[in-house]
């Protein structure tokens, strides 16, 4: 729809970015883990003699290799097929990406605790994604938003996440002149870890 309007690409190639990085971490380990502890596998897994770290290490690296790999494929279809430039600062780039998988993680965990049972985590999981990705700059600039609706996404992580990789991908502004994004994502981030570790539930 956009592939000749180079100005829509550069707000959409980050902003898909960052979506795909919320939709591996936080969607995907929302899901699993509600699942997980409503199928008993989670209290199962707890009688076993494996590490819960390695069992847990390979539940979220699955979620951070499928949300690595989808940054990595956005940005070279962006390049091979609609000739956007490689990104100018590939440091910034995963940088912003693993603090937002970290963040997006975290928060995913928090979350999946929050959720009752299966059948209702989809209606849980997309009261909090349809809405974040609609006012945090996936689809169009952040700031053509009513004032309300702007501030609100200030507050969020996904827009945060999804300015750096603009700055890495677009302007090349590089960490140093996003500076308040790394403050907002890594804030988000200790919250969710704080959360999920406290408020974990076995079953």
């Amino acid at each position: 729809m956009f592939a000749g309007d180079p100005r829509e690409l550069d707000v959409l190639i980050p902003g898909i970015a960052g979506m795909a990085v919320l939709a591996t971490t936080f969607t995907a380990l929302a899901f699993n883990l509600t699942f997980l502890r409503e199928e008993g596998i989670l209290k199962r897994v707890r009688g076993t003699p494996l590490p819960l770290p390695s069992y847990f290490g390979g539940l979220v690296g699955s979620a951070v290799a499928n949300a690595l790999a989808q940054v990595v494929l956005i940005v070279v279809i962006g390049k091979v097929v609609y000739g956007v430039d490689w990104p100018r600062d590939p440091l910034a780039l995963a940088l912003f990406t693993a603090l937002g998988v970290a963040c997006f993680g975290a928060l995913g965990i928090a979350f999946a605790n929050a959720i009752p049972n299966f059948d209702s985590a989809p209606a849980y999981v997309n009261a909090v994604f349809l809405p974040a990705i609609f006012i945090s700059g996936v689809f169009y600039p952040a700031d053509s938003l009513p004032p309300v609706l702007e501030g609100v996404a200030e507050a969020l992580p996904l827009k945060h996440v999804i300015d750096g990789l603009y700055g890495a991908i677009v302007t090349g502004a590089g960490v140093g002149a996003n500076l308040t994004a790394l403050a907002v994502v890594g804030a988000w981030t200790l919250v969710g870890a704080y959360l999920a570790v406290r408020r974990f539930r076995w079953e």
